[in-house]
């Protein structure tokens, strides 16, 4: 007799869309064993989850974790928002930004099996994302903001701060979220881009009919709006656009941030 049922045999099949016959035969090779059969399955190139490389994870959540003087940001990616609200996605990626908060970065590699089996429950390319993590000193201080929606994060940030207090931390995290900077300090922007955007501007203000004498003036106006839009120090306060986050921040320092947000 078996060492399995026909229950197990249609439990295999939903796991990884494979046929009665296949489902079948790697019960018969495993001796019933059902992690070891979508084992087996996934090694021969029989289960539907090695089809799914390739196709576009633009969805997914996202978590932030503060555990005292450390934050971790984790990004879970699949290819709809109806799976990135399914409560056990959600929950990994929680539990991914949990262990990248205790024990570092490298804490991912333990869940290869957690995605691979996700993967196969709920038919869709899911993969690990971006992972961060941020650690401040003894001086220092450290804070996180998630956004949330239906039940999701979408838009994780976490922010070390030196000589601020937490609600300013808070603050500018909340901003961040907002603004998406790329980059914290104008000599952080790329030297590259910086010289593509400055030529650039130069044509379009020429081809707008400036004068030669002034062109050097309007192309550094405009240079510096562009900067505003990347760089978090220069950027308006998003609640008080007459001041900047440099004059928000006072005597504080921004030491590091971080975002993470599904789809990029």
């Amino acid at each position: 007799m078996p060492a399995f049922t026909a229950k197990d045999v249609q439990a295999l099949r939903r796991l990884t869309g494979v046929g009665m016959a296949d489902a079948k035969r790697a019960l018969d090779e495993l001796g019933g064993d059902m992690d070891g059969a979508v084992q087996w399955l996934r090694e021969k190139g029989i289960s539907t989850s090695n089809k799914l490389e390739g196709r576009d994870a633009s969805e997914g959540a996202v978590a932030a974790v503060r555990d005292g003087r450390v934050a971790a940001l984790a990004q879970l990616r699949c290819e709809t928002d109806f799976v990135a609200k399914n409560a056990e996605f959600v929950s990994l990626v929680d539990e991914i930004a949990a262990r990248v908060a205790a024990e570092g970065e490298g804490a991912v590699a333990q869940f290869t099996d957690a995605v691979e089996k996700l993967r196969t429950t709920l038919k869709e390319n899911i993969s690990i994302g971006r992972v961060v993590r941020l650690e401040a000193t003894a001086s220092q201080l450290v804070d996180t903001y998630l956004h949330q929606q239906s039940g999701r994060g979408v838009n994780a940030v976490a922010i070390v701060l030196e000589g601020g207090t937490e609600a300013l931390a808070h603050e500018i995290a909340v901003h961040i979220a907002f603004t998406k900077p790329p980059y914290l300090a104008r000599e952080d922007v790329p030297a590259e881009d910086v010289a593509a955007e400055r030529s650039t501007l130069e044509t379009i203000s020429r081809n707008e009919g400036k004068p030669e004498a002034a062109l050097e003036k309007i192309v550094e106006g405009r240079l510096n709006g562009w900067f505003k839009e990347r760089v978090l120090l220069e950027q308006p306060y998003v609640r008080d656009e007459k001041h900047s986050i440099v004059q928000l921040l006072g005597g504080a320092t921004i030491v590091a941030f971080a975002q993470v947000l599904i789809g990029s």
